[in-house]
């Protein structure tokens, strides 16, 4: 029976060439010299410091761009809210976003249902296999799934007839 996999994964080399590229217009930029703003890829996401909070703001829209160039979708990063860091610095925390949370995944299953398709959608842990007797309706199932305004950035894998 044709399957597919929905999956949310990111690419973390590709990050990591967004974070570098975007660390080398920051250093050359007119306008954060003197500012002390840094770009840091750390375990827990990208953490962007700066001497103001104008400044965090700036760097986090270079980020973005950079990120955006390297077809890394901006709907994995969940930029968290801007803190004092001590003395005069600020900091704030990007959360890079991979995997299907338990909430979304059934958001996922409840669209693929009430779509009326003869597939049937599960839960495999943070990913949701999609199996249908046609190709047609896999087909039909990614291109709604496209449609839908899911806050993950979803990629479809495995596709086996």
């Amino acid at each position: 029976m044709p399957s597919f996999d929905v999956v949310c994964e990111l690419d973390r080399h590709e990050v990591g060439n967004a974070v570098m590229q975007a660390q080398k217009e920051i250093a050359q930029r007119f306008d954060f010299k003197g500012t002390d703003t840094e770009v840091e890829l750390t375990n827990e996401g990208i953490v962007l410091r700066s001497n103001s909070s104008g400044r965090l703001d700036a760097a986090r829209e270079v980020l973005q761009s950079k990120a955006a160039k390297r077809k890394v979708s901006l709907k994995s990063f969940d930029a968290q809210k801007v803190q004092p860091a001590g003395g005069s610095t600020w900091r704030q925390l990007i959360v890079l976003k991979e995997g299907i949370s338990k909430e979304s995944a059934k958001e996922i299953v409840k669209a693929v249902k009430d779509s009326k398709l003869k597939v049937q959608a599960s839960i495999q842990g943070d990913l949701v296999r999609v199996s249908g007797k046609k190709r047609d309706l896999l087909q039909e199932t990614i291109a709604l799934l496209k449609g839908k305004d899911l806050e993950l950035p979803l990629q479809f894998t495995n596709f086996r007839d």
